[in-house]
Formats: structure tokens, C-alpha cells, sequence
């Protein structure tokens, strides 16, 4: 296996400056599903909450936000359903990043693009998944990131591949 491009900066560095909404003008309704569901696991592992509870909160009205669509939902609630096979699985296929030392967005963008390969029952190829989610890490994330999204995202698919 080659080694994996590594993001700038792993986790315990990164220092929030301020938030600027990504330009999801270019997306399809199911991208900004999944950005939307990226920013539910985000928000969970930050607060260390459960990724589930904070999906039914975000499907409530809120003044600070719209309500989450049913389809971010049920991808936030995917990974929450296999949360820690997806943890191994990217703990396995990271080689020597650890999931702890990734910057929190990458780790989000990565548990649900991994939730989405090994465990989604929609047809979606996962060239498609993985393109979709590189996308999102270009407007997230780091410069480094969509190479580390694709390059990891592209492991797992390929090892569900053979294992069938």
C-alpha cells in the first residue's frame, strides 16, 4: 500500500477563526443532504454527544437554522447505526493517521463517506460516493484534504470490493 496524503494539520492543532458557509451552489439536493449530515457529525464529535441525538435535534425548527432534511438525516443516522465499524474501518485503512489526530471536519466527511460505502442499500457506485465527498472536503476543509478524503475513501471501497 502507498502512504496516503496527509491533511495539513491533525485535530489537536486546528483553532476555529471564524465560520464562513461553504458554496454549495454547484450541489445536487443529495449533496447538500450529505454536507448537512457532515455538520450533524461534526457537531457530535465535537461535543461529544451522540450522533443520532443530535440529528432528532436538528430535525426540530430552530431560529438559528432550518430544520434538518430527512435525507441528511437518514445519512447522519447511517453512520450512528455502524459507528464503530466505520471507526475501524478507517482506523484500519489509515495506516498511521489516527482518527483522534485528523482535524474534526475530515474526520466527519470521512465517517460518513465510509458509513455510505460499507453499510448505505441505495445503488450508488462508490466512485460517485467518493467523488461526491472529495467535493465537500474542497469546500469544507483544507487545501490537502480532498487527496486524503479521495485517497482513504478509495481504500475502503476497494477493500469491500474484495472482501464482496
Amino acid at each position: 500500500m502507498t502512504d496516503l496524503p496527509l491533511p495539513e494539520r491533525d485535530g489537536a492543532d486546528v483553532e476555529l477563526v471564524r465560520s464562513v458557509a461553504a458554496d454549495t451552489s454547484g450541489f445536487s439536493a443529495t449533496t447538500r443532504a450529505r454536507l448537512r449530515a457532515v455538520d450533524v457529525l461534526f457537531e457530535a464529535d465535537l461535543r461529544g454527544a451522540d450522533t443520532a441525538e443530535i440529528a432528532e435535534s436538528r430535525t426540530q425548527r430552530s431560529t438559528a437554522q432550518t430544520t434538518l432534511p430527512e435525507r441528511a438525516r437518514a445519512f447522519a443516522d447511517l453512520y450512528a447505526r455502524h459507528r464503530a465499524d466505520v471507526d475501524d474501518a478507517l482506523h484500519t485503512h489509515s495506516e498511521a493517521w489516527q482518527l483522534s489526530r485528523m482535524p474534526a471536519v475530515d474526520r466527519a466527511i470521512l465517517r460518513l463517506g465510509t458509513a455510505e460505502i460499507l453499510f448505505s442499500e441505495q445503488d450508488t457506485p462508490p466512485a460517485i460516493i467518493i467523488r461526491e465527498y472529495v467535493r465537500i472536503a474542497e469546500q469544507i476543509s483544507t487545501e490537502k484534504s480532498p487527496a486524503f478524503v479521495n485517497a482513504l475513501l478509495q481504500r475502503i471501497a476497494d477493500m469491500k470490493e474484495l472482501l464482496g
